[in-house]
């Protein structure tokens, strides 16, 4: 794991449409990145962008702010990320 000074050398520009993403601080600002950086991820993107993720972020970091975050992350994503790290499912969404 390394820490990464700008987020927006790593992470694509579009996730952060409505902030500027040079001012974001990957230690400061990791409940608004990591949530961001998997918010429209797929089944065929998910490991490109979880990798992402990986490579600044503890796995213990990515798993309890996405289990916590406010953002509108789907079930599926939360689904890979817990299988991904073998730990348990939660969901954002409860029907």
């Amino acid at each position: 794991m390394k820490t990464i000074s700008n987020i927006a050398n790593v992470l694509p520009k579009h996730v952060f449409w409505d902030m500027d993403s040079n001012k974001l601080s990957s230690k400061k600002d990791k409940d608004i990145i990591i949530p961001r950086a998997v918010l429209v991820t797929t089944k065929e993107t998910f490991i490109k962008d979880i990798t992402l993720l990986e490579d600044t972020y503890t796995v213990i970091e990515i798993y309890n702010t996405l289990k916590n975050t406010k953002e509108r992350i789907s079930n599926n994503v939360c689904r890979m990320v817990s299988e991904r790290y073998n730990m348990p499912e939660f969901l954002r969404y409860k029907f």
